[in-house]
């Protein structure tokens, strides 16, 4: 089966409870959580000080790379990853227009939330021209 994840076999060792077992996956989750969390948190205080290197910051692919990462990790399955990016790059086109049309609006005095909301829904309305496009020009998402 074409992407279907290489998982790594739950081992049950003697002494082993499930409900230790559990207790690792949660406290697995709560890590990825705290680190995706701190870096989103770290980059906000930096743009609040220094908007040019907040830009910097937030246009770093940093959840591309944690998720990538994260996948990897929790299925040691190159081609998922492969796949992965190539479908973080397409939906990377669409949402573009947004940084522009953002910035436009809040410039010409609309107010935050409006200028954000239209922002979000002509993002949608790409991301969907997306879905739709790519499987009629042979891109696989």
């Amino acid at each position: 089966m074409r992407g279907a994840a290489k998982r790594r076999p739950l081992q049950v060792e003697s002494g082993h409870s499930a409900d230790r077992l559990l207790t690792e996956a949660m406290v697995y989750l709560l890590l990825k959580a705290a680190i995706s969390g701190a870096l989103i948190a770290a980059a906000s205080e930096i743009a609040r000080r220094w908007p040019g290197i907040g830009g910097l910051i937030v246009s770093l692919p940093l959840v591309s790379l944690l998720t990538f990462l994260w996948v990897w990790r929790d299925t040691g399955d190159s081609q998922r990853v492969a796949e992965l990016s190539q479908s973080a790059f397409w939906f990377f086109l669409p949402s573009m227009p947004m940084f522009l049309v953002l910035p436009a609006m809040l410039r010409t005095g609309v107010g935050f939330w409006l200028a954000l909301t239209v922002s979000i829904a002509f993002t949608v309305m790409l991301y969907s021209g997306m879905l739709w496009l790519a499987p009629r020009i042979g891109i696989r998402l």
